[in-house]
């Protein structure tokens, strides 16, 4: 996702950083996630003390193709920390970043964070159960480096958050001891971190979830074997990519309604309202259960599911 900063962009940037002081909300600390998922942990952690901006935030439209503007680079030219992606998902955050270097600012690639190789093939790290506890973590140590008066209030949230994924965990431990390789489908690896840790056999080919992702054409072999394992019932559920789909994911999902294979829709963004972090996750896990052991499709989440 490389994109270039124009003239006007840069422009944004300066003049944010003359406006800096006047524009900071009263003894507020500012933040930014670029996606809403890490804007939300960063709102349970910083609390009363932080402003939380987030940048991605529409659940009904690809993240891919985001384009950044000059409110953009305002509020990342203000944020006293920021948290991206990394992995190319948000390498345009990077080019902002450098266009209007500021010291004074912490940020934290969750790519680096995690210590991921650049040739890291899935990039949505958020479904991954590893993830959001060490976020968390470096969240609370940036945000008391900043403000070092609430750092006791900044690591008792950070303590109570990773707590509270307890549910998420204990549901993906429940399905992998009851569930434990089921072959499912996938249109997107959005949702793989989870799948496997939840000891789901994903059959389609990585070079067809790959291509999807990358906006590419798959090969005739990849689609013709995806079409098997819908029409020929060879796998139990149809995870699909609720924000990205097209001629060819649409053939999949109608196969697979037609051949009764119930579907599970995964998000790349936080369905909001009525999500955290958590209870979007675990809902995720329990549209997952409902597939295998009802046969319920869930193609989408409903608003206001929570814990």
């Amino acid at each position: 996702m490389t994109r270039w900063i124009d003239t006007w962009l840069v422009g944004a940037l300066a003049a944010a950083f003359f406006s800096f002081g006047s524009a900071r909300a009263a003894g507020l600390l500012q933040a930014v996630g670029v996606e809403n998922e890490y804007a939300d942990v960063i709102s349970q952690i910083g609390g009363q003390y932080v402003r939380v901006n987030a940048i991605e935030t529409d659940p009904n439209t690809d993240p891919h193709s985001f384009e950044a503007n000059p409110v953009t680079a305002r509020e990342l030219a203000m944020a006293d920390l920021i948290v991206m992606n990394g992995l190319g998902y948000d390498s345009w955050v990077e080019k902002i970043i450098s266009a209007a270097p500021n010291a004074g600012h912490k940020v934290i690639d969750v790519q680096h964070l995690l210590g991921l190789p650049d040739g890291a093939p899935n990039p949505h790290l958020w479904y991954d159960p590893k993830t959001m506890p060490e976020v968390a973590e470096a969240v609370a140590a940036d945000l008391s480096a900043l403000d070092p008066r609430e750092a006791a209030y900044f690591q008792a949230r950070a303590i109570k958050f990773v707590a509270s994924l307890k549910p998420w965990i204990r549901a993906i431990a429940s399905f992998k001891a009851r569930y434990g390789g089921t072959p499912i489908a996938t249109t997107e690896p959005i949702a793989n971190y989870m799948l496997k840790a939840a000891g789901c056999d994903i059959a389609t080919p990585l070079s067809l979830e790959t291509a999807i992702m990358n906006g590419t054409d798959p090969s005739p072999q990849d689609v013709a074997t995806e079409d098997a394992l819908l029409s020929g019932h060879s796998v139990k559920v149809l995870i699909y990519n609720v924000q990205v789909t097209d001629t060819l994911t649409e053939s999949f999902l109608d196969l697979a309604r037609k051949s009764g294979i119930p579907v599970v829709g995964v998000y790349e963004t936080m369905p909001t309202p009525g999500y955290s972090y958590q209870s979007w996750m675990w809902q995720e896990v329990i549209a997952l259960r409902e597939a295998v052991a009802d046969g319920v499709s869930t193609e989408k989440l409903g608003t206001g599911n929570r814990q």
